[in-house]
């Protein structure tokens, strides 16, 4: 194609960082999905798990998967929500708390590389036309169900 679609550079920039950020996080044992969950949690007072999936963008189903493994390495406890009988708090445990920091270096270090090679201006562009596509896809403006008189 000699020109892209918005939607192809989309998916091959978001699919080149996600490899970046599973590499990183292959180092470690771990994944994007685990290395985001951490950054998702608050690490004083912990996150209630309802609340993770939508921070996240993540279904439900992937999300227990997720939360399954970290506790299975370590990573997190579930325990009850004192506010919320029902609820469950997600709590980092110190390797969590350890993981965290390094997701988080992660991260920051790939926003700093970006930093380093495009203008506060281009960046700034770049936050809108990102922001202005998010509000399209939000507020239903792009495909809109019409209904059919007969």
């Amino acid at each position: 194609m000699k020109e892209k679609t918005i939607d192809y550079i989309l998916r091959a920039t978001w699919m080149a960082v996600q490899k970046m950020y599973n590499e990183e996080a292959g180092k470690k044992e771990s994944t994007m999905a685990t290395g985001f969950a951490l950054i998702s949690i608050d690490p004083e007072e912990g996150t209630p798990s309802t609340a993770l999936g939508p921070k996240m963008g993540m279904e439900a189903t992937s999300l227990s998967r997720t939360l399954k493994n970290m506790e299975e390495k370590g990573l997190i406890q579930r325990k009850p929500n004192p506010a919320d009988g029902r609820g469950v708090l997600i709590h980092l445990t110190p390797f969590g708390v350890e993981m965290r920091e390094f997701s988080k270096q992660v991260v920051l270090r790939f926003d700093e590389a970006v930093r380093e090679e495009v203008s506060d201006k281009d960046l700034q562009t770049f936050k809108n036309v990102a922001n202005t596509i998010l509000d399209l896809i939000q507020s239903k403006k792009i495909y809109t169900t019409k209904k059919q008189t007969v």
